[in-house]
């Protein structure tokens, strides 16, 4: 049961590992890009491929699944990203229970976007867990981990495509441990943390705040929804970051160089200045900071986000 890339990895690696794998469950198909073309999630597309049995229901409650997975007869039931809570008939079903492969060292970071949130957050180490699940949002009994340090430029997106890789190879030993037995450690109530999901309106960049900050809400919203700032009215998308040993006592926000050879530096709320590498204008493409500055000059001064 999986809707999203960070499922795919997983899917690759059991049926690489030769699993028989009876059902594929993942979220319906929905309507995207600009003419709203229905699109199968990636997990659709790669179970289709491999001729595995698709199923997409929109619902659990009211026992509505029971008899199509007593047909299924699945011994365990592995679960990433699906984006659907389980009622009890799911998780008492197989012999070996439902597992899942989250995208955190539990029980820090439960809930939605997990691996955005380590990175928003600074977090300088992250990882995967395999669990059992229970009727709590990721509160189950942790079976195996895994960890990872985090790059200081790292961004989401790069971080989510290791962690992904990651849980298939913890999921794959996960599995094949378990006839044998693995060991269930609780998790910790009071070590507990909880990320919701991501949402457009924290893109806008707050210059005041210290520079670390920053840096790190534009490499966390890296590849969505993309932090962003405005220049004389117009936004202006920020990708690429770099801390400096700069710094400027000047408005946050102001502009302290702005050359196409060295690039675009912005003083922070702590009076530390950050380097942005690169940008795109709303509806053109993204570039590097110097490229968009040769076309679109910005003077020594500029206060962005006004």
């Amino acid at each position: 049961m999986g809707t999203p890339d960070f499922a795919v990895h997983s899917l690759e690696r059991l049926i690489a590992d030769g699993h028989e794998i009876v059902g594929i469950f993942t979220q319906p198909d929905k309507p995207q890009g600009r003419k709203m073309k229905l699109m199968p999630p990636p997990v659709k597309q790669l179970a289709l491929t491999h001729d595995i049995p698709v199923y997409q229901p929109d619902t659990f409650k009211n026992e509505s699944q029971l008899a199509l997975l007593q047909e299924l007869a699945p011994e365990v039931i592995v679960v990433v990203a699906y984006g659907k809570l389980l009622p009890g008939y799911v998780l008492d079903l197989p012999k070996y229970g439902c597992i899942n492969v989250h995208g955190s060292l539990l029980p820090k970071y439960r809930g939605a976007a997990p691996v955005q949130w380590m990175v928003l957050n600074g977090e300088k180490t992250a990882g995967v867990t395999t669990m059992y699940m229970d009727r709590g949002l990721d509160t189950g009994d942790i079976l195996l981990m895994r960890e990872t340090a985090v790059g200081e430029n790292e961004t989401a997106g790069e971080l989510f495509d290791r962690l992904a890789a990651m849980g298939a190879d913890l999921i794959s030993e996960t599995l094949d441990r378990l006839p044998e037995g693995i060991e269930r450690t609780p998790q910790d109530e009071s070590q507990s943390t909880y990320v919701s999901v991501l949402d457009k309106h924290m893109a806008v960049v707050d210059w005041s705040k210290p520079a670390q900050q920053v840096h790190n809400l534009i490499r966390g919203l890296d590849p969505w929804p993309v932090a962003l700032t405005t220049r004389d009215g117009g936004r202006l998308k920020l990708f690429q970051s770099r801390m400096t040993d700069r710094t400027a006592d000047v408005l946050a926000g102001t502009v302290v160089e702005a050359d196409p050879k060295t690039g675009l530096f912005v003083a922070c709320g702590d009076g530390k200045v950050l380097q942005v590498l690169e940008v795109q204008m709303v509806g053109k493409k993204r570039m590097a900071a110097g490229d968009y500055l040769r076309g679109h000059a910005i003077p020594a001064g500029t206060v962005l986000g006004n």
